[in-house]
């Protein structure tokens, strides 16, 4: 049996963002779901926090039959590592994520991991260019979204993201996750070189917490800037089980 593929997103993005893995994936042979979190992409459901967040994965994985390779991208690592503890899960895998520990939360992440890898500049840009709005979502600029998350990508890829990208609750980067699933999970974490968003420094000291680890070239989006050589390391895992 081949395990599924579940993809989680990051912030202000979609189930959209995988469109050019999984038709990769189908023709691996390799069974597949990229979901939308609640609020985001085709999701009208309201904005949930990080709980609301990873039960909406645990009820997709109630749905599934058989094993789940849990893939989460960015912010999707903080998701996975919550949800990730469900029986269905066999291996995740943190694609440029946050692979959380207890009572760590993405903001602490960012300050605490930088500080002891030495790092002084975590996300360049990112953090002065959000706009923050009153309803205590955040949003990004064409700017950094092309020059930050897809600065390996071809500029009609830059554009087709632009055009894609919603709003993210901020409250998410504060909570804690509830469990910690790579602590009873294989793992994988996928470091993304040239990455302007979680620069490669600070991957990797999240990527120690994990079972292996990959390294591709690439941006914060490789499902976009290379889709095949993310899904080989999406297929083979999932071929395992």
């Amino acid at each position: 049996m081949t395990a599924t593929v579940v993809l989680v997103h990051g912030a202000w993005h979609g189930a959209w963002c995988w469109e050019r893995v999984t038709p990769l994936l189908a023709a691996a042979g390799v069974p597949h779901r990229a979901i939308d979190l609640p609020g985001h992409g085709d999701d009208r459901r309201p904005f949930a926090d990080l709980y609301g967040d990873a039960d909406a994965v645990s009820a997709e994985l109630d749905s599934i039959e058989g094993p789940v390779v849990l893939v989460g991208h960015s912010y999707g690592g903080a998701v996975i590592t919550d949800a990730g503890v469900h029986e269905r899960v066999q291996h995740l895998v943190y694609l440029t994520a946050f692979a959380l520990d207890a009572r760590e939360s993405l903001a602490a992440a960012v300050v605490d991991e930088a500080a002891a890898a030495d790092i002084q500049h975590v996300s360049p840009g990112l953090g002065d260019l959000m706009t923050v709005h009153d309803d205590g979502t955040s949003t990004l600029p064409a700017a950094a979204v092309a020059d930050l998350l897809y600065n390996a990508c071809d500029p009609p890829t830059q554009r087709w993201a632009t055009e894609r990208v919603g709003a993210q609750p901020l409250a998410n980067m504060a909570q804690s996750p509830r469990a910690v699933a790579w602590r009873s999970r294989a793992s994988t974490y996928v470091v993304c070189e040239r990455d302007r968003a979680i620069v490669p420094p600070l991957q990797r000291s999240m990527a120690s917490r994990c079972t292996a680890t990959h390294s591709l070239d690439v941006d914060h989006s490789p499902f976009a800037s290379n889709p095949a050589a993310l899904t080989d390391i999406l297929a083979e895992l999932a071929q395992r089980y």
